[in-house]
């Protein structure tokens, strides 16, 4: 997560931050009082960004030409709803980038420090994704013939445990769901050790699937089904409301460091080459993935596909997943014996990698990292393995249960935060086993 780096010393941030002393560097004192404003404190001032290298012509025309050729094969293969699908999820991985709008980062700065400017940023994101929920789904709006749909899940045992077993894996894997898919098109390769542990894990969770299958739960529940889209969107946005009052609360009595600041142009080029601010991020990352919904009925996920992905790779080198209990439910069997750039999730999860990809060819930062140390490849494998069972136990991720969840007004999206944020506060204790950072009071930036 990034604060605004065009913010000078004493003003606030896109999201609500405001420094300390302009220029020393001490801690601020916060009054009682203080804690209920918009100008939460931090140590010191927030850094300015360095200026964004040049443009990686090379990584830029590659990513562009394959996410245009991709678009128009699979347009012309399989129809024009796919190939929206992919155009809108390159979209959401140009924003990814540019905005570094983060779940890992955000609840790791909260945890560890106390820095709120993630999660006020996600308060934006969600509040957003809920007004625009509550208008299309309350009104039936969908395009090529869908009819749009909340995400609500079981509440029991499965949600718990998955969610917490997420958010271990979010910190030790660096990234969340959204987050690996973006930095992988970004050239980061330490998170394709996540992303390979991220299906391994969905396939163990599809292997061992009769094992969990009839967990305790209790039925979906949401909002809308009791005081209808505009109770639901009412109570969404107080239950938002609080959290942003909370989250600056802590961090006025913690007076963290700021967030880091990556590397931005200046001025108009800022769109194409720099760092957005997060409240633009969190806006147009909304917009896109009510998009999603509207076109294809169902709102923006990302996990499932992981787990069919897994399934593709065994039956490529000879093995039968499709006999498995998992894959043999009627519309998992559908699923898997359809083209992959057919699925929705796979399609926008393509386009998150290729529109990375592309910002960060434009950003001038894309790079291939070599040189992986063993703690990084292991606790990416693990993290990875453990999110792709968390997200199939709980039935999503951080995008399909947590963002679609609430937005949804259901409850299950805000007990899946609740226990990923336990499992966050886990995973933080877990990275010192793999000699890993945790952020600290005393740091010039988290």
């Amino acid at each position: 997560m990034t604060a605004n780096p065009t913010t000078p010393p004493g003003n606030t941030d896109s999201v609500g931050t405001a420094t300390g002393p302009a220029g020393d560097g001490a801690t601020a004192t916060v009054s009682p009082a203080l804690a209920l404003t918009w100008r939460p404190t931090l140590s010191v001032p927030p850094p300015r960004a360095p200026e964004a290298g040049p443009v990686r012509w090379w990584p830029l025309g590659v990513a562009l030409a394959g996410a245009l050729a991709l678009a128009a094969f699979v347009w012309n293969a399989h129809g024009a709803l796919p190939a929206v699908l992919l155009v809108l999820g390159t979209g959401l991985g140009f924003t990814l980038f540019h905005s570094r709008f983060g779940f890992t980062s955000a609840w790791r700065q909260f945890l560890a420090v106390g820095n709120g400017t993630g999660l006020r940023a996600h308060a934006v994101l969600l509040g957003t994704t809920a007004t625009l929920f509550a208008l299309v789904i309350g009104t039936g709006t969908g395009l090529f013939g869908s009819t749009p749909a909340p995400s609500a899940g079981p509440i029991g045992i499965a949600l718990f445990l998955g969610a917490f077993l997420f958010g271990i894996g979010m910190q030790l894997g660096g990234a969340c769901a959204s987050g690996t898919l973006f930095a992988v098109g970004s050239g980061q390769s330490a998170i394709v050790i996540t992303l390979v542990g991220f299906i391994a894990g969905s396939v163990i969770y599809s292997a061992a699937w009769p094992l969990v299958a009839d967990l305790p739960a209790l039925p979906p529940f949401l909002l809308s089904d009791h005081v209808g889209w505009g109770g639901s969107w009412a109570i969404t946005i107080a239950l938002l409301v609080a959290l942003v009052v909370g989250t600056r609360a802590v961090q006025n009595r913690r007076v963290p460091p700021p967030v880091s600041a990556p590397p931005s142009a200046r001025g108009a080029l800022r769109v194409v080459r720099g760092s957005w601010p997060l409240i633009a991020g969190a806006l147009v990352l909304a917009a896109l993935g009510t998009a999603v919904l509207v076109v294809s009925g169902g709102p923006w996920g990302i996990t499932s596909a992981f787990n069919l992905w897994g399934a593709k790779a065994l039956q490529l080198v000879g093995l039968h997943p499709e006999t498995w209990a998992f894959w043999s439910q009627p519309d998992q069997a559908a699923q898997l014996a359809g083209p992959v750039l057919q699925d929705k999730n796979s399609l926008t999860n393509i386009g998150i990698i290729l529109g990375a990809a592309v910002a960060a060819g434009a950003a001038g930062t894309w790079k291939l990292h070599t040189g992986l140390s063993w703690n990084l490849v292991a606790a990416g494998l693990v993290g990875g393995v453990l999110m792709g069972i968390g997200a199939r136990l709980a039935g999503g991720c951080n995008i399909g249960a947590y963002l679609a969840g609430i937005g949804s007004g259901s409850l299950h999206g805000w007990l899946w935060a609740a226990f990923a944020l336990a499992g966050t506060w886990a995973g933080l204790r877990a990275r010192t086993l793999f000699g890993l950072g945790v952020p600290k009071p005393g740091d010039s930036v988290c």
